[in-house]
């Protein structure tokens, strides 16, 4: 049976960087944060990081929120890092699992966490990847592992033993939450309750379709397509002449 909006266990996330969609989806009460990254940023026209996240923070102060560091070098990212966190509570760093050259930084994210800083590691498309983000932010400060379950799903790739194990795994710390990522339709989210994924951050317009979960059965869903096409062909004037004998018919 299909959940509704109000039984779902999974936590909602927006993933968008336009500030008045977000604080417009900040209305919500089942929204419960908030997720960024430099290529949202850069659609949303952001010029000056700092001010606008400084700004976000301070529209929305009570949610989860996550600001990706934008260096490919380690250190820097570190320290870069260290400047994101101290934007805000609810503030939470991401770091990508490895740098453009494929330089890890498990060890960079164990040391954020156990220095206290919330670390989002993100960019996780594999089995080895989930196995040391989790490892890595366990014991530490409050961490979340984003799997891109609908970046591997466009590639022909069945996510869904990935989900699982990441789940499992994080399940089995106190601090790691697995956030379902690069999501791509509302049945999504149903499967991340069903797996008992901790967070699912998904576009605007994906969790806007989440009131209408459970209200439809198929049967209703058909002949509402059936009249929707219909009254679009008589709105556009649509018709086709027919041979006197069918016509007659």
């Amino acid at each position: 049976m299909t959940p509704t909006l109000d039984r779902l266990k999974v936590k909602l996330f927006t993933d968008g960087a336009d500030k008045a969609q977000i604080v417009d989806m900040a209305t919500h009460a089942w929204i419960a944060g908030f997720t960024t990254n430099p290529s949202l940023l850069k659609k949303a026209g952001v010029r000056d990081y700092a001010v606008y996240a400084r700004d976000l923070v301070a529209a929305v102060p009570d949610r989860h929120i996550s600001f990706e560091v934008i260096s490919d070098d380690i250190p820097e990212m570190v320290a870069q890092a260290r400047v994101i966190a101290g934007w805000g509570r609810n503030v939470y760093v991401k770091l990508p699992v490895t740098t453009t050259r494929g330089e890890p930084l498990f060890d960079a994210v164990r040391a954020l966490s156990r220095d206290g800083v919330n670390v989002n590691m993100t960019a996780i498309f594999t089995a080895d990847q989930v196995a040391r983000a989790v490892e890595a932010l366990d014991g530490g400060a409050p961490a979340c592992v984003s799997v891109f379950a609908g970046r591997l799903a466009d590639f022909g790739i069945d996510y869904r033993p990935l989900m699982q194990d990441a789940v499992a795994r994080a399940r089995s710390t106190k601090n790691v939450e697995i956030i379902w990522a690069s999501t791509r339709e509302a049945f999504n989210v149903v499967e991340a309750d069903a797996m008992g994924c901790h967070i699912i951050t998904a576009p605007a317009d994906v969790l806007k379709k989440l009131p209408s979960l459970g209200t439809r059965t198929a049967a209703q869903l058909s002949l509402a397509a059936v009249k929707a096409f219909r009254d679009d062909a008589v709105a556009a004037g649509l018709g086709l002449a027919l041979p006197a004998s069918r016509a007659a018919e």
